[in-house]
């Protein structure tokens, strides 16, 4: 294993060129992020630290190592994490079992953290270890998504990882990691009656959860359906951010002069982020993010479209599933569409671990991309040219 390793890192993948637009736009959001968290948390953070600018260093801090962990990323030749992708995922399940040890780390009544030196969110690797399992998994043989005994591995990987973190307790976190699984078994063939059935199955068992989660489940979703009714308790933080996005209009108040960031709406950096980009940027503000992120989505798809094998197909397959879907449920939270969930805005919200997470992710879709026959400037390259380019950067997989 250690020699294959060294000699897929000696190997690289040659002189070929990262997706342009790809890199584009993951800087544009970065930089966004860290200009909208610095704006968000000004007060928040004179509040709690004495000064405006200790959230805006952190993130600072944390989108440089993204960048370094990207560009680690884009050079590692991707068909490493294919001969990797059983251990990757018994790691991630062995985090996740630790999280109910006394290493997991407890905050506002949830235990999602691992304390070692830094804080590290098992829920967060889940998502990534699923997407190369499931990606390797299924480019074996393609056949496997067609039947439910060829799927039953990664059903049971998803499953228990689902059980793990909903055990947190992290619904949300835990359904994108089995959205994620369920839709790269779709991009690897799952027969249309499947799907169905998936969907209505699925359905059903979320809201068995929801009902048998008890009183707090049932109101967080009481709060969704009527945040003004419970305008002090669980519906609080949903008031807050419909205000912030009522205010904001069409054009918005103006960077840095949103009213609700002022101690109103709780650590508005975080999960609720929209809702300030809304008040102060307006409508026009959060359409732009919105269109970026759709362009991000594409991009994506387009390279795994123009991969050299099915492996960085259901790669990027995977990570343009887990990017939208993350940022549907965000949307859908802070317009009061859906209960609570706790998912971060990708690139946007603060925090560490879900942006170096994703900044990774993309580092190794923009390595399928020196592959996938594209220009520096991210279009076809012509026929002879694009085999040319294959052969440089390793030849046939």
């Amino acid at each position: 294993m250690v020699k294959a390793i060294r000699n897929f890192l000696k190997k690289g993948t040659g002189g070929g060129h990262c997706d342009f637009p790809l890199t584009i736009m993951v800087t544009v959001l970065v930089i966004f992020g860290v200009v909208m968290i610095f704006s968000a948390s000004y007060y928040y953070s004179i509040n709690v630290y004495g000064t405006p600018y200790q959230y805006l260093k952190d993130q600072i801090f944390n989108a440089g190592l993204g960048f370094v962990l990207m560009w680690l990323a884009s050079k590692i030749d991707y068909r490493l994490f294919r001969r990797l992708a059983f251990p990757i995922l018994i790691i991630s399940i062995l985090l996740l079992v630790l999280i109910f040890t006394p290493l997991g780390e407890e905050r506002n009544g949830a235990t999602r953290w691992l304390n070692f030196g830094i804080s590290v969110m098992p829920g967060e690797l889940a998502k990534p270890a699923i997407i190369v399992f499931a990606s390797a998994y299924f480019a074996t043989n393609m056949k496997r998504a067609s039947t439910i005994k060829g799927m039953l591995p990664v059903i049971f990987a998803a499953g228990l990882m689902f059980l793990l973190i909903y055990l947190q307790p992290n619904l949300s976190t835990a359904l994108t990691v089995v959205i994620i699984a369920a839709g790269i078994i779709f991009l690897s063939g799952m027969p249309w009656k499947v799907v169905i059935g998936a969907v209505v199955l699925g359905a059903v068992g979320v809201l068995a959860i929801i009902i048998g989660g008890g009183s707090y489940q049932l109101q967080r979703l009481t709060s969704f359906l009527d945040p003004f009714s419970e305008a002090q308790g669980d519906g609080f933080q949903v008031v807050q951010s419909l205000l912030a996005l009522g205010t904001g209009g069409f054009t918005g108040l103006g960077l840095g002069k949103s009213v609700q960031k002022n101690l109103y709406l709780p650590e508005a950096q975080t999960d609720f982020i929209l809702s300030v980009i809304g008040e102060e940027l307006g409508f026009l503000g959060v359409l732009f993010l919105l269109v970026l992120f759709v362009l991000l989505v594409w991009r994506t798809i387009y390279i795994g479209i123009n991969a050299k094998d099915r492996f960085g197909m259901l790669v990027c397959g995977g990570v343009a599933v887990m990017t939208g879907i993350q940022v549907i449920f965000n949307v859908a939270v802070v317009t009061s569409s859906m209960p609570p969930t706790g998912v971060a805005m990708p690139f946007i919200s603060y925090g560490g671990n879900a942006l170096w997470i994703f900044m990774g992710l993309y580092g190794i879709v923009l390595n399928i991309s020196r592959t996938a026959g594209l220009s520096a400037a991210g279009e076809r390259l012509p026929a002879r040219e694009d085999r040319k380019n294959r052969k440089t950067a390793g030849g046939h997989v």
